[in-house]
């Protein structure tokens, strides 16, 4: 048999079957009618009774937007680019172009067009092919509403079966919509929904595609290409098939001017003419085409669906409006200065982060990268908030916290040798394979020996820091004072567990040296700024559903509620933190390790950080109303990053805090608790006197590692900061070499 005659064959069962399927359809929807009106009312109650949920709503869902706290777009989520609007939204001639080529009786039907069902088969059949098709445009809409809602391929697979128990159901669902619905709203929910090609479904995201105008400006021209696409969008439409698309134009000029809607000089004006189209681009969608902070939008997008447990589906077909706490002067004042810092793309990572203390809103995220897209300088993972590198002695704040708590006044003042080892702590060394006593040294040889707490919190000594664990007695109280604060260490592939890390006794953790989030970081030091409040980070504000109301969870209640804050430190333990750490970025403080990240008159808490061989290096600083942690590592080698933590990190957190900072009313923060501060914050030695305390007597407790265990300890504990040369730091004051200013004593410790 011949190609030609396997077609006709062809063609003649499927025009056999379409009789069959006609002929069943009107004996099975006229069986409601046989018996008279009682019986017609009955079916009719029946009907209503059967419509899905989907065919409920009389406005598809559009794309869900994502919005900064200002209001701004920052991108939208969706599978289908879909902007729904109303039928004053929709000019009158789309509406007329559509129904003359798609339904000229939908006025006059009750969703089911008998009449024009048996015309189209005779037409068909006469024709030998298929020439027009017999459905309503309520029948269609039924049809695709059902295909574009269905959540499984078996559900697919039955709104587009060619059954007649489907077409049953299409048609009885129909009648049963033009029973709820007016023409007007049956109308525009299918002009809202149908698919016109370029990935554009429904007509304002069309207009928008073809000709960059809203569906009210559409001419009569635009509009008959538009209502020419909905049985073929892939063959007609006019960006790749301009030819197709001007037949088909055409065609439906012609069936308006058949139908009397538009003149022969209209007619013949306009069919010589090619289409003429005005490309729009379709919106932006997904993180990789987030306008300001893709890593943000990353982080948002994680924390719906793991935190508040959203679906794919609720964002991608939920037509929700995501308002999130990203402030777009923040971001971008971020974004300067860690691109004005370390260039797109760099070896070396550059993070900045910034949480507003007391509500966990997470108002920035800067990185050197662009999220997600296919180039050199983008990146898919969020080093934003992944641990990836160490810290450093950003940790040493943890221990400090967790003395203060135990007893130990800002003032307790230690004398360490040079280098420092431990009487507590031990580890063991691969080279003898002996446990041996921990053991630390400070960089360059300008530390004093005897130092207040405060003085070594910012100074950054090793000595004096390993000398406060041993005087603690045990690293638990400052694992669990990180914990407390919003530190976590549950990421396996660059952490130790928190409970692992007390188990071993680990000394190095004042030293910052697994792999730490930037977000905790900076959360963590928040907490403190809130006078001990620590909150849970937090990317969004609202959500809320495409008629406005707040987006309910499966237990009747906001999925956004208010923020998990709770009170983890005492108020007057935070302040005196942040006294003391004010000093290491206010100027005037001798070997003060964070002064470049100074902003004049500001009070500013921040603390440095660098792990060995400045294979990474971290600044966070808080006032009272934001706290912004900073990191420079390289992800994938351990060359040096070229600073310390007061050295470039410092220098981005001033950069992009200060246009923020300078434009509002400085809040200073509260004064030390003479609890916890001692004889003071600022104060210093009187002549350190032998260590008579709990110190000594630990002395001789080996609780740390243990004779037979051969895990080599951690890497080495940090480096302290030293000021940058003057050359590649300005601004920092230069080394001191000489002894820390007198203070006015406290109780003193000699190892």
């Amino acid at each position: 048999m011949s190609e030609n005659a396997r077609a006709t064959t062809r063609l003649l069962a499927k025009l056999a079957a379409t009789i069959v399927v006609a002929g069943a359809l009107v004996a099975g929807l006229m069986l409601p009618w046989v018996g008279g009106p009682g019986l017609a009312a009955r079916n009719s109650v029946s009907l209503l009774d059967a419509l899905p949920v989907e065919l409920t709503d009389e406005t598809p869902a559009g794309v869900t937007r994502v919005l900064a706290s200002d209001g701004s777009l920052i991108t939208n989520f969706y599978e289908h680019n879909r902007t729904p609007v109303t039928s004053d939204q929709i000019a009158d001639v789309m509406k007329q172009a559509l129904v003359d080529i798609e339904d000229s009786r939908f006025y006059d039907h009750n969703g089911l067009d008998v009449q024009g069902t048996l015309r189209a088969l005779v037409k068909n059949v006469a024709a030998g092919e298929v020439q027009e098709g017999g459905s309503t445009l309520t029948q269609q809409l039924v049809k695709q509403t059902l295909l574009q809602t269905a959540t499984t391929p078996e559900d697919r697979e039955a709104a587009d079966a060619e059954t007649v128990g489907r077409k049953l159901r299409e048609a009885r669902l129909a009648l049963a919509l033009e029973d709820t619905y007016s023409k007007d709203e049956i109308l525009t929910r299918y002009l809202n929904l149908v698919y016109f090609g370029q990935g554009a479904y429904g007509i304002q995201a069309a207009a928008q595609r073809y000709f960059s105008v809203n569906a009210a400006d559409l001419t009569l021209p635009q509009a008959a290409m538009l209502a020419g696409l909905v049985q073929s969008p892939f063959y007609d439409e006019p960006i790749n098939n301009p030819e197709n698309a001007q037949i088909r134009r055409n065609q439906v000029l012609q069936r308006m001017h058949d139908l009397g809607h538009i003149t022969a000089q209209q007619l013949s004006e306009i069919t010589p003419t090619p289409v003429e189209v005005t490309p729009g681009q379709a919106p932006p969608n997904g993180c990789i085409d987030a306008s300001i902070g893709g890593f943000f939008c990353d982080f948002t997008r994680q924390y719906l669906i793991q935190e508040l447990g959203l679906t794919k589906a609720q964002l991608d077909k939920g037509g929700l409006t995501i308002t999130t706490t990203l402030r777009p002067d923040m971001q971008r004042a971020g974004d300067q200065a860690v691109l004005d810092t370390v260039a797109m793309g760099a070896g070396t990572v550059a993070v900045y982060d910034v949480i507003e203390p007391g509500t966990g809103k997470v108002l920035a995220m800067s990185v050197n990268r662009r999220f997600g897209c296919d180039a050199p300088e983008c990146e898919s993972v969020n080093f934003a908030t992944i641990p990836t590198k160490g810290s450093g002695s950003t940790f040493k704040m943890f221990v400090a916290a967790a003395a203060l708590e135990q007893g130990l006044p800002a003032s307790h003042t230690i004398t360490t040798s040079e280098p420092y080892e431990s009487k507590v702590y031990e580890s063991y060394d691969p080279e003898t394979q002996r446990i041996e006593p921990y053991e630390v040294e400070n960089v360059g040889s300008n530390y004093p020996r005897t130092l207040t707490m405060t003085q070594a919190l910012y100074m950054s000594s090793n000595t004096y820091f390993l000398a406060l664990e041993d005087a603690l007695g045990r690293i638990e109280p400052a694992v669990r004072m990180a914990e407390r604060l919003g530190m976590t260490f549950d990421y396996s592939v660059t952490q130790t567990p928190a409970q692992q890390i007390i188990d071993e006794n680990r000394p190095s953790f004042a030293f910052g040296t697994d792999g730490v989030s930037p977000l905790d970081l900076a959360n963590a030091y928040a907490t403190v700024a809130a006078r001990g409040v620590r909150c849970t980070p937090t990317p969004v504000l609202s959500i809320t559903t495409p008629n406005g109301e707040p987006l309910l969870g499966e237990d009747g209640q906001p999925v956004v509620r208010e923020n998990n804050c709770e009170q983890v430190i005492e108020p007057g333990l935070a302040d005196t933190l942040n006294q003391m750490m004010i000093k290491d970025v206010q100027p005037g403080n001798r070997l003060q390790t964070g002064a470049r990240a100074h902003i004049p008159g500001h009070q500013i808490a921040g603390k440095t950080g660098t792990v060995q061989e400045r294979d990474s290096v971290a600044f966070v600083g808080a006032t009272p109303q934001f706290a912004a942690s900073v990191m420079l590592f390289r992800p994938r080698d351990t060359d040096d990053v070229g600073s310390y933590g007061g050295g470039l990190p410092a220098g981005i957190w001033r950069q992009a805090m200060a246009p923020i900072l300078t434009s509002q009313e400085a809040v200073p923060f509260p004064p030390a608790d003479p609890r916890y501060a001692g004889r003071g914050v600022d104060a210093a030695p009187q002549r350190p006197t032998r260590f008579q305390d709990n110190a000594s007597s630990r002395s001789g407790n080996r609780s740390g590692t243990t004779a037979g265990n051969t895990t080599p300890p951690p890497a080495e504990p940090e480096a302290p900061e030293q000021p940058e040369a003057p050359a590649e730091a300005p601004t920092e004051p230069p080394a001191d070499t000489g002894t820390p200013a007198p203070e006015t004593g406290g109780d003193t410790v000699t190892n």
